[in-house]
């Protein structure tokens, strides 16, 4: 009984070895494109965090020029385009601070085009982007093209300069609509609140609860 799972044992190892030359190369090549796979995903990440941290370097470097006004507008924009290929999200924030730099020194109607351009918005940027844009519209007279940017009503943000634009078209009974909807959303203890309302009473509406006692 004994010879025979020796047997047993031998033919079995027998098999093993036959099968492990028969399949050696496979064996080779499935551990070689494994263990690619894992220096490619190591390469890729090492890519990643160096794209990231330049990236990083060149947001802080052109934020703190907006800030102090040294970069022109057209070194500007390239800075938000070249940051745009990496970081999407930094490009925004760019862009942002490059459009109030913009406002500050005068030159509204240059922060308009360098909101426009940005090719990839941040999705969780675009409403912020969206009521800058549409404010610097209405400054520049062209509230109907502010009203195209304003169009969720679940925004107390974007209902607020939704009310501005339709104020500015002389429509009061809309520009009180869309103010009403904003105090809906804004917590009364608020100072958004209060501005708010005051735009809606300019506007010959009243805010709600207005001269109740309780």
């Amino acid at each position: 009984m004994a010879i025979d799972e020796l047997l047993n044992e031998h033919e079995q190892s027998e098999k093993v070895r036959n099968w492990l030359r028969s399949n050696a190369l496979g064996l080779v090549g499935g551990v070689g494109l494994g263990l690619a796979v894992i220096a490619g995903w190591q390469w890729w990440q090492g890519q990643q965090l160096q794209s990231g941290m330049q990236a990083s370097a060149s947001y802080a470097q052109a934020s703190e020029a907006f800030e102090a006004g040294k970069i022109p507008a057209d070194k500007g924009k390239s800075v938000v385009a070249g940051l745009e290929k990496s970081n999407p999200t930094l490009a925004t924030l760019a862009a942002l601070q490059l459009a109030k730099a913009q406002v500050d020194a005068g030159k509204r109607d240059d922060a308009i085009p360098t909101l426009r351009g940005l090719d990839k918005v941040d999705a969780d940027l675009r409403p912020v982007v969206q009521q800058r844009l549409a404010r610097l519209l209405i400054d520049a007279g062209k509230a109907k093209d502010a009203l195209a940017l304003l169009e969720d009503e679940r925004n107390a943000a974007m209902l607020d300069v939704r009310g501005d634009a339709q104020f500015a078209l002389g429509d009061k009974a809309k520009a009180q609509d869309a103010y009403r909807k904003a105090l809906a959303l804004v917590d009364v203890a608020d100072p958004q609140h209060r501005l708010i309302a005051m735009k809606l009473i300019e506007a010959g509406g009243t805010p709600p609860h207005a001269g109740s006692n309780g």
